[in-house]
């Protein structure tokens, strides 16, 4: 047994244990509670690699991918050519759709953080899109569409909150922009490899839009069996200091101040549906188009991990910054390009602006906030970005229609270049604190503890 005296406390270390001295009455804590945050159950919370569940999260998230992008792209032409559906219609589809999950990721993470329990969620939400999406196949209507794509967009709306708040959970704070990055290159990869399988099977089987769509259900069904299997819930551990006031403070000021930058970044995201159409109009031929597409779910793919781990080496406020920055260049170049080669260039360019941010925004919310205060947070994350995704649509095809596409992209450039500048003007952010949870402690911080140790100290009282 070794002793050592901390602030006027004698400590007792055996093992994985402290016996902690506060006045007269001895305390047996498991030290693991003073290290970092809680970790995946099995490995050791001091690791710096990433854990079993962010692996299995990025394999369900492929699977899923595939099995969506398997049937999103052909969904209006299925709606339009077999069930004589308006374009109306379809825009009502996708509108509701993407509402409906918006307000259950808002839901969905906040019960997370109540019942302290993130997997459950998770699987129901897969469970439920992987099992609705295919009946698109036996759909006679365009209103059963609209009820089963809903209820794909419900299952959406339950899982990701809670599933970003687990992957935060189960990792060390020095790899969170790694693991998510991680997460959305598999995410990336799957949107990609979807429709390139629809048409080798449209192209080479010569079978009906509704076989596809039934075929869409095997990797839906493989990415279940893995979160099922291989997702594990992250033990929540309670500290001994979680009552104490300054603790209860919420996500905090920094948290709204940098979901109103990103409300600002989003008025100047429109749909990428407009870049596609920019291709067209700078001759880009339409059979060219599912090709360029896929360009860029590649580019994505391949720069989301080095992006994230950029922003683990560099910061999260440089990594974002300059992805908005790349964003407000490729958009002002979009409205100044005149050659269909251009577009090829372009479309890499917003790939790479994808790789530096989906995974560095996520890690962010979870280094602002509170630990037991992420599936929350995320809930309100994805409701910012999904109530300003149709203002910005909606603003960018008025632009387009009255002025044309050159003054739609440039304001689109502004608004980034706007919310580049607001973020760098944010006062810099401390490590959030958790009301359930000690604070996460970086390695300097245990150095300078080990520091205090050896300093003097007054010797308390005999027991």
């Amino acid at each position: 047994m070794c002793r050592d005296r901390v602030g006027g406390r004698r400590r007792a270390k055996r093992h994985n244990y402290e016996l902690l001295y506060v006045g007269r009455r001895p305390q047996v804590v498991d030290s693991t509670i003073m290290a970092d945050p809680p970790s995946d159950t099995d490995r050791d919370s001091s690791s710096r690699t990433l854990g079993r569940n962010v692996y299995a999260l990025a394999a369900v998230s492929f699977f899923t991918d595939v099995s969506s992008e398997m049937i999103y792209p052909l969904l209006p032409v299925f709606l339009t050519t077999v069930l004589g559906a308006s374009a109306g219609f379809i825009g009502a589809i996708e509108g509701a759709a993407e509402s409906t999950a918006a307000l259950l990721k808002l839901v969905s993470g906040w019960w997370s953080d109540r019942v302290r329990r993130r997997k459950p969620l998770v699987v129901a939400g897969y469970v439920l899109a992987s099992a609705m999406r295919p009946l698109v196949a036996i759909a006679q209507s365009a209103t059963q569409v609209l009820f089963i794509r809903l209820s794909d967009r419900v299952g959406k709306g339950i899982r990701n909150a809670p599933r970003d708040a687990l992957i935060a959970d189960s990792i060390h704070p020095s790899v969170r922009g790694r693991a998510f990055g991680v997460r959305s290159a598999a995410d990336n990869a799957g949107a990609l490899l979807g429709p390139l399988i629809a048409f080798a099977i449209l192209a080479w089987w010569h079978v009906s839009l509704r076989t596809v769509f039934w075929l869409a259900a095997i990797p839906g069904a493989i990415g279940v069996i893995v979160a099922i299997v291989g997702v594990r819930e992250v033990r929540h551990r309670e500290a001994s200091d979680a009552g104490r006031p300054e603790f209860r403070a919420g996500m905090g000021r920094r948290f709204w101040a940098f979901l109103a930058v990103i409300f600002v970044f989003t008025l100047g995201n429109s749909t990428d549906a407009f870049l596609l159409l920019r291709a067209r109009q700078l001759g880009v031929p339409v059979a060219l188009a599912p090709i360029l597409w896929a360009l860029l779910n590649g580019v994505k793919s391949l720069s989301n991990v080095p992006g994230g781990t950029l922003s683990d080496r560099i910061g999260r406020r440089p990594t974002l910054v300059a992805g908005w920055l790349v964003y407000a260049l490729v958009y002002f170049l979009f409205a100044r390009a005149t050659n269909a080669w251009e577009t090829w260039a372009l479309f890499a360019g917003y790939g790479i602006f994808f790789g530096l941010t989906e995974g560095t925004q996520l890690a962010l919310v979870a280094d602002v906030v509170p630990a037991d205060r992420r599936g929350s947070a995320y809930g309100w994350y994805y409701l910012a970005i999904g109530i300003g995704a149709l203002p910005a649509s909606l603003l960018f095809g008025v632009l387009w229609d009255r002025y044309g596409s050159p003054v739609a992209f440039s304001t689109g450039a502004a608004l980034a270049l706007a919310a580049a500048l607001a973020l760098l003007a944010m006062p810099s952010s401390r490590p959030a604190r958790s009301s359930r949870q000690s604070p996460e402690r970086t390695p300097a911080s245990a150095r300078g503890e080990r520091a205090s140790a050896r300093r003097p100290a007054r010797r308390p009282p005999p027991e």
